[in-house]
């Protein structure tokens, strides 16, 4: 795999810069809670005591699983190409919400079970038609993984060098919560069962046939739970595999993260194990209702800015919490110092 150069973020001389400059702001020191935190990361990301949004970008990166025909997804896969068309008509939840905050919009194409014809905001990046099944074997071969990754950083890389600082990444596949879950039982060192939830919308008997499907892969493959690139070969997709070399990408850019579902984090799961300073450069933008989320932002001591009770995935919660990271800059940049407007801050603190 490509090896990447991910600095940690900390600086202390800045560091104290931004905090000096949130504190003389005209309010009681802490009153805008995790606002002043975000902007403090977000300086500290940009190298800057005046940071600036540019240009937010959203990558939907879409694939199809082999574990599907183990009936462990009420949806067919045909699902996931249906949806890839739906986005590039412009017609689903993301592309409402990406137009609505101005976000520019790609779909990748990471291994859809489809040929799709070209259009200016699909990316060509297919490794196969799916991943194996990996009930039987792994999802995919080490070469595949490789590419996957390879080719989701220089997507990244690309959105990046056309002036964007803030990227957020989505996600489109039939059955890739059993990818996220078992990857996660590994990574996290849960019991399956506190990793396992209803996807698309399992009943009970669907829940439980999934979960005695992903029980037997589990205990079929032996992978070192150490080693994340074998975890995300035998138990990924495609689509995850990409986002992780984008994640990475991104924070070697020093361009800040906007992390979504349950998906988007499986895939920094990976990444943060592979490593960990990619960590500095993540917003986690919610907490969704997929069971094993909130075990897994706990797991990465992650704090989530929104409670939406959102399952849907395709980036729809990062894209809602970017106002939030607007209004921290809007803050730091153009609210009154106690010196400037005059306000003595004894006053301004009882």
């Amino acid at each position: 795999m490509h090896t990447f150069n991910i600095a940690p973020i900390a600086d202390e001389a800045l560091h104290a810069a931004l905090l000096h400059q949130i504190n003389q702001k005209t309010k009681p020191l802490g009153a805008l809670g995790r606002l002043e935190t975000l902007a403090l990361q977000i300086g500290l990301v940009q190298q800057a005591e005046h940071p600036a949004l540019r240009q937010p970008g959203m990558l939907v990166f879409a694939a199809d699983h082999g574990v599907v025909e183990e009936g462990v997804s009420p949806y067919p896969q045909a699902v996931t190409s249906q949806m890839v068309l739906n986005f590039l008509n412009g017609g689903a939840a993301i592309n409402v919400f990406a137009r609505q905050h101005g976000f520019s919009l790609s779909v990748v194409d990471s291994g859809v079970n489809a040929i799709f014809e070209p259009h200016p905001q699909l990316i060509d990046a297919k490794i196969a038609m799916g991943t194996a099944n990996f009930l039987h074997q792994p999802a995919m071969t080490d070469d595949q993984c490789a590419q996957a990754i390879q080719r989701g950083a220089q997507i990244a890389r690309n959105v990046i060098s056309q002036g964007c600082n803030v990227l957020a990444l989505g996600e489109m596949g039939i059955g890739n919560t059993s990818s996220a879950s078992c990857m996660m039982s590994l990574l996290c060192g849960l019991p399956l069962h506190q990793c396992v939830g209803r996807g698309t919308g399992l009943n009970d008997a669907g829940l439980q046939r999934k979960l005695s499907v992903l029980t037997t892969a589990l205990q079929t493959h032996h992978v070192d739970a150490q080693n994340p690139l074998q975890v995300l070969t035998t138990f990924g997709g495609f689509e995850v595999a990409m986002m992780v070399g984008a994640l990475l990408a991104a924070a070697e850019a020093r361009t800040l993260l906007l992390i979504d579902g349950f998906i988007a984090t499986s895939a920094l799961l990976v990444a943060a194990k592979l490593y960990p300073s990619v960590m500095d450069y993540c917003v986690f933008a919610h907490c969704s209702d997929e069971s094993g989320h909130s075990a897994m932002l706990s797991h990465l001591k992650a704090q989530p800015l929104l409670h939406l009770s959102l399952r849907l995935g395709e980036g729809t919660g990062a894209v809602l919490a970017y106002p939030l990271l607007q209004s921290s800059l809007a803050f730091l940049n153009e609210m009154a110092s106690f010196e400037s407007a005059g306000v003595s801050q004894s006053s301004a603190s009882t």
